[in-house]
């Protein structure tokens, strides 16, 4: 299993406007990949920025390929983001799962 982490910094006068956006857009174009297993967004407040982690677990490079593209690493953007963002970082973060523990029964 694969963790993709990407990281974003908006304006907190948006981010309220812009979580909303990643609810309603991003979780469900994330979702709608086959070998997507599940989306978490994170959100940390500091001073006048936002900042915004998207946290995902794939199995596979070729399910990440379907959602991002043939350059794994390379972050994905919604044109929606330039209302939003501070700045592009250009790449994410991959991560292989080594251990994870379910919810308890």
């Amino acid at each position: 299993m694969i963790c993709r982490i990407w990281h974003g910094r908006t304006s907190r006068q948006n981010a309220d406007e812009y979580a909303r956006f990643l609810e309603q857009r991003a979780i469900p174009d994330y979702r709608s990949v086959p070998g997507n297993l599940d989306v978490e967004v994170l959100r940390r407040d500091e001073g006048d920025a936002t900042h915004f982690l998207t946290v995902t677990h794939w199995t596979s490079e070729d399910a990440i390929r379907a959602f991002a593209g043939d350059d794994l690493l390379k972050a994905k953007y919604y044109p929606e983001d330039e209302h939003f963002l501070l700045e592009f970082e250009p790449q994410v973060q991959h991560y292989t799962v080594v251990a994870k523990a379910s919810p308890a029964a």
